[in-house]
């Protein structure tokens, strides 16, 4: 809006700027920041007398209105950093000490209330704390210390605590549980920690984090506590499991949820039998395989799970493991194409991972595990601020798992 259209109000406060300006005019960019400063400390002042004119209900010297007990008590100074530099305020005090001001609240140090926001932002972006100190310098020309960073961050982890013990769904349409591994420091040395993910999808075909748990190295022994945490927090059936070849896996699904379909990842399964093959036999041998995950059903994959064995008897070991596993490879093979697409692989928790990673990767060793979890935390809250639609398709998806589970889910 041009200087034409320009309120009363508006000019008003223009022409006065401009006659302070012909009595104290400025030099150099010193004089604009002093006189910000002032112009800034004479309007929160004026705010702060406000708010405690209204909190008491009469004016100044105005006793026939007073209808409180309470009375004005002077004044206190306070230093509030700005991006102007500092300056001094004078607040005004009550003699109850019941006066909360709000635009300059009680302990805040600096007039850009975001900061502490800012941080949290910049940490949750994966930046390093050196890299955040001198964006905040940049910012708002305030030094702020590592460990200032660290206590700042650390007011998010009351936060973890209570969202990884928040109240879960009745009912999962599908849940994929995955590990990632971190180096954390612990008792000075640099050990290898897995932290253990779960994502869900509800029967409305919303995806959500379950939780996130930091352990040792990745067990079914570790899994069965986390399964039993979220069921401790809700949940009592499970359609689906997706999971990859760990060993002892799905017994620990069944002691918790016993009428859960487990679905064993199709593409771990071909990392983990194809990795030694020979660079001259692994087109070929992934065009015969890939008869057996892409059959039209069951049956005609264990026909070519069958060529593929006696095809490549140099790889015997192949053949061996989708057979000793087939029992939860082959659980997709009971459903129609939309949920095969789904339940086959965990590529939805393996690109949540690789977001993860993508965060982290300028931190090769965490401190302590709350560290590593802030910051996977303030990641994941990033991440999944994005998750507000079903998946696509999902119509179509839940009509089918309405026939194939519906006598658990009726």
């Amino acid at each position: 809006m041009g200087r034409r259209n320009e309120s009363p109000e508006k000019k008003r406060r223009r022409e006065l700027i401009r006659e302070l300006l012909k009595g104290s005019p400025l030099k150099d960019g010193e004089d604009v920041n002093a006189l910000m400063r002032e112009m800034m400390a004479e309007v929160l002042e004026s705010s702060l007398d406000g708010e405690l004119e209204d909190e008491l209900g009469y004016t100044r010297y105005d006793y026939r209105n007073k209808e409180t007990d309470n009375s004005r008590n002077g004044f206190s100074q306070k230093t509030v950093r700005t991006s102007y530099g500092d300056m001094d305020i004078d607040v005004p005090r009550d003699r109850k000490g019941e006066f909360e001001p709000k635009i300059i609240a009680k302990h805040q140090n600096t007039l850009s209330q975001d900061v502490e926001a800012k941080i949290i932002s910049m940490y949750a972006k994966g930046m390093s704390t050196a890299d955040i100190e001198e964006h905040i310098t940049d910012l708002y020309g305030i030094q702020i210390s590592d460990s200032t960073i660290s206590r700042i961050t650390d007011k998010i982890l009351p936060v973890v605590k209570e969202w990884q013990q928040r109240p879960l769904c009745e009912v999962y349409s599908v849940v994929f549980l995955d590990a990632i591994h971190f180096h954390v420091r612990s008792e000075g040395r640099i050990v290898k920690k897995a932290v253990y993910v779960a994502i869900g999808i509800d029967m409305e075909g919303f995806r959500d984090v379950l939780g996130m748990w930091i352990g040792e190295n990745e067990s079914a022994k570790f899994w069965l506590s986390v399964l039993n945490d979220i069921k401790n927090r809700g949940i009592n059936d499970i359609l689906i499991v997706c999971v990859d070849g760990l060993t002892g896996f799905p017994n620990a699904i069944e002691a918790v949820f016993p009428k859960a379909e487990i679905q064993h990842c199709i593409i771990h399964q071909i990392r983990n039998t194809t990795k030694f093959v020979s660079y001259k036999d692994i087109k070929e041998l992934m065009a015969d395989l890939k008869k057996v995950y892409t059959a039209p059903n069951e049956e005609t994959a264990l026909y070519e799970l069958d060529a593929f064995e006696e095809k490549w008897h140099k790889y015997p070991k192949i053949a061996a493991s989708w057979k000793e596993h087939w029992p939860t490879l082959s659980t997709y093979f009971k459903y129609p194409q939309e949920v095969r697409t789904l339940i086959y692989t965990t590529n939805q928790i393996e690109n949540f991972n690789r977001q993860m990673r993508k965060v982290t990767k300028s931190k090769p060793v965490f401190p302590t595990d709350d560290s590593l979890m802030k910051i996977l935390y303030l990641a994941m809250m990033d991440v999944t601020k994005k998750w507000t639609q079903s998946r696509r398709g999902w119509g179509m998806i839940h009509s089918q798992l309405e026939i194939y589970f519906a006598d658990r889910l009726n």
